[in-house]
């Protein structure tokens, strides 16, 4: 099994950044393709960002595009999502995965193998 840790969620007020970082552990491996999803309670999960394991490929919702930054250090073994000019509507628990999504399904949850335990994004008005 591969380990997700996320850190750095907290509370933010409007227009103000934060910066979110995942490590991986346990048997990890650094051709993955790495995600950053969240979800607010009674919603469901939704994509945010995917970066590819070379971290050349990158994609955003269109609801965090211009805002939020995905990128990732292999020595590290760690993926980052740095959200600047934060709305209340990014409120949620932000949950970090890994895979090998095929094209085409890089915001599909469902083609990511692990997951981090998630960290909670509060945006106040």
């Amino acid at each position: 099994q591969v380990q997700l840790v996320e850190s750095g969620g907290g509370l933010v007020q409007t227009g103000g950044s934060l910066s979110l970082s995942c490590a991986a552990s346990g048997r990890t491996f650094s051709n993955f393709a790495m995600a950053w999803f969240r979800q607010a309670p009674g919603k469901e999960r939704e994509f945010v960002a995917f970066i590819s394991w070379t971290g050349v490929t990158t994609d955003y919702a269109d609801s965090v595009k211009g805002r939020f930054t995905i990128s990732r250090d292999n020595a590290k073994n760690t993926v980052y999502l740095q959200m600047n000019s934060l709305k209340p509507e990014d409120t949620a628990v932000y949950y970090c995965a890994t895979g090998n999504p095929g094209y085409g399904f890089t915001n599909m949850g469902s083609a990511y193998r692990y997951w981090g335990q998630g960290t909670q994004v509060t945006v106040s008005s």
